[in-house]
């Protein structure tokens, strides 16, 4: 876990009933889902092997170890998960030094929770040489802390990146809502307790209790927020 900007605290505006904001990263804040993939499919065609459009699904949203790890078993590969692990991160970084695309509402997202001081941590499945590169163009004083997936002992799909990132700010896991776009970081952030808004990106992701589904941040607003938390009570 690793703090960008020092702790803003817990206290929001008066009423609200929301604590914080926990926010994946790709595919979420940043167009980059598609990049991964592209990764992929040209690390494993160096290496003789095809990817079947199908197991995207399976990959996406996932922590390295199992996304590499599936796709080594799934086409036989001859290579070390490390060694495939550095390949994949590095020709993610290539990509994202070229170009880092935001999904749309992700900057006026960002700035209005900045204004309101509302405490806001980055929750992301990736490994923090990719999220370091990732922040110093989104923009780190944004966020309050990051959570990348090679610093916990277990990432999403389990609970504990989310209730490691609302113990760093002080704040109850109840009292957060998530933003994420994968079945996996939905599962994560509902594990966890939070209430979760998911803006699918890859494959698609049903409504369900604590749970509301919109297709673009440009939908998602800090009175549309606090709105999930009033509704709670």
């Amino acid at each position: 876990m690793t703090s960008t900007v020092p702790a803003l605290g817990t206290r929001t505006s008066e009423g609200s009933a929301l604590q914080a904001v926990l926010l994946d990263m790709d595919g979420t804040l940043v167009d980059t889902e598609g990049f991964w993939w592209e990764v992929e499919v040209e690390v494993f065609g160096s290496l003789g092997h095809v990817l079947d459009e199908s197991w995207r699904h399976v990959v996406v949203g996932g922590p390295m170890t199992r996304s590499a790890g599936f796709l080594i078993e799934a086409t036989g590969a001859e290579i070390a998960l490390a060694e495939l692990a550095d390949l994949l991160n590095q020709g993610f970084e290539d990509r994202i030094g070229r170009t880092l695309p935001l999904m749309p509402g992700a900057a006026r997202l960002l700035a209005e929770l900045s204004e309101h001081e509302i405490p806001t941590a980055l929750v992301s499945a990736s490994h923090r040489r990719i999220i370091d590169r990732v922040l110093a163009s989104l923009g780190p004083q944004y966020f309050a802390l990051s959570i990348a997936g090679d610093e916990v002992s277990r990432t999403k799909p389990y609970p504990d990146p989310y209730l490691l990132a609302a113990a760093g700010l002080g704040v109850d896991p109840a009292r957060c809502a998530v933003v994420e776009d994968t079945a996996t970081g939905v599962e994560a952030a509902e594990a966890a307790g939070c209430q979760v808004v998911a803006v699918p990106s890859v494959a698609p992701i049903a409504p369900a209790d604590r749970r509301t589904v919109v297709t673009s941040l440009e939908e998602v607003n800090l009175a549309f927020l606090r709105g999930l938390m009033t509704e709670m009570r």
